[in-house]
């Protein structure tokens, strides 16, 4: 027998330590070479570390939630063959890890939101029979609330959260009743913020507290804009169906030359701003677990129809969980929309070390003037969130002002 200790290796992005997000194994556990054992948080990617022999897992480096640094233990492995010769570790109490459920993502401009397709058998007696397909979130509702999953009739290949909420709404032919008439009462909860979840709330908060923020919105008539994307989806064929996104980043990677100070990174501790010159933009996406920030490289170099296209993967890619640590980073420009949900004004925030964040909301038919008579308009409101010390008031206001000139006349979109 020997002692093998499997140190947390390099995993990129230049990061000193990553943080535990779910344990596969325990102490005790036997595992086979290449099984997974661990998964390691950085940053917005998480990645899966498996074990490098077979053996019998000793000890683990922490509980979900710690973080491990670079070239630190991560478990301790009892092998058959030749090991590490290390000194046999102290006897401490084991801490069984908490493994956090898989969370769904709702994307940007990609539709309907969706579960992930982490689709996993409960050890738990009394939850639903595995045949029934369903993310663990789903299952955990579910079983709070006391519904039989087998007895919901999915509308798709799996039972997601609509399906649920439709049998809760109507109730297994019992016809409709009221929303909450037969609900128990969840109880209170604590949950621990780990993972993305703390990510996001490290990230907010040094923006906040780091950026001066200011907020600029303009309302912007697309009644034409609206005119012009329906014709294009008429003859669309086989290409993805456009949205007001790919149109909104066209107008505003034409608007960015005359404006370099909005599509920069700013390293407030070494004084240097970025201008870039290719615009890179992030797409902020909702998710269960929070917000993520897929990235469309060289965004100025693609036409609508490629836009459409590779915000359709992105989407596609975070819902399934299969979205590359490069394509979670490096954003210049990041646009954030809560599509139907927008209302009328957002003040986002700024994705350090970023300078600027633009947000579209919802778009609403209202009575307008033009000239003397009063016609039907669909208007929209375009927000832009700036960091104060690199983006002066004007400069913000001028370039959104550039936008919509482009986007009121959207032939400008195409025209040399």
């Amino acid at each position: 027998m020997a002692l093998f200790t499997f140190k947390l290796p390099d995993i990129g992005e230049g990061i000193s330590a990553a943080e535990i997000v779910t344990w596969h194994v325990q102490a005790g556990d036997r595992v086979e070479e290449d099984q997974p054992i661990a998964d390691m948080m950085t940053d917005k990617a998480t990645v899966e570390m498996e074990s490098p022999v077979t053996g019998t897992i000793l000890r683990l480096a922490g509980e979900v939630g710690d973080q491990v640094a670079i070239g630190a233990m991560l478990v301790e492995i009892e092998t058959e063959g030749e090991g590490e010769a290390v000194a046999p570790p102290p006897p401490e109490e084991v801490i069984e890890a908490e493994t956090p459920g898989e969370q769904s993502i709702e994307s940007v401009a990609a539709g309907e939101p969706d579960d992930r397709q982490e689709l996993a058998k409960s050890a738990d007696p009394d939850d639903p029979p595995p045949h029934v397909l369903a993310s663990p979130a789903v299952r955990a509702r579910a079983k709070d609330l006391g519904v039989d999953l087998s007895q919901v009739k999915p509308a798709g290949d799996r039972v997601r959260h609509s399906d649920l909420d439709t049998f809760l709404l109507y109730g297994a032919g019992q016809g409709y009743r009221p929303a909450g008439a037969s609900s128990p009462r969840r109880a209170d909860e604590q949950v621990k913020v780990i993972g993305l979840r703390r990510r996001i709330a490290e990230n907010m908060a040094a923006s906040k507290r780091h950026i001066p923020h200011f907020t600029y919105v303009e309302e912007i008539d697309v009644t034409e804009l609206e005119r012009l994307r329906e014709q294009l989806n008429a003859s669309r064929g086989d290409r993805p169906k456009l949205t007001v996104l790919p149109l909104l980043i066209v107008a505003i990677c034409r608007s960015l030359p005359d404006f370099p100070m909005l599509n920069a990174r700013y390293d407030d501790e070494a004084g240097v701003v970025t201008r870039h010159g290719a615009v890179h933009m992030g797409i902020a996406a909702q998710t269960d677990a929070g917000l993520m920030v897929p990235v469309i490289r060289d965004a100025q170099d693609r036409n609508v129809w490629q836009l459409a296209a590779e915000i359709a993967r992105l989407a596609e890619a975070a819902r399934a969980g299969r979205a590359k640590v490069e394509e979670l980073s490096g954003s210049t420009l990041t646009l954030t929309s809560l599509g139907p949900l927008g209302g009328m004004v957002t003040t986002p925030v700024i994705n350090r070390p970023e300078v600027a964040i633009i947000g579209p909301n919802r778009i609403v038919e209202r009575p307008v003037f033009r000239g003397k008579e009063i016609v039907a308009a669909k208007l929209m409101n375009l927000s832009i969130s700036c960091d104060h010390r690199v983006v002066d008031g004007w400069d913000a206001a001028n370039f959104v002002q550039a936008v919509r000139k482009l986007l009121e006349s959207p032939v400008l979109l195409f025209a040399d």
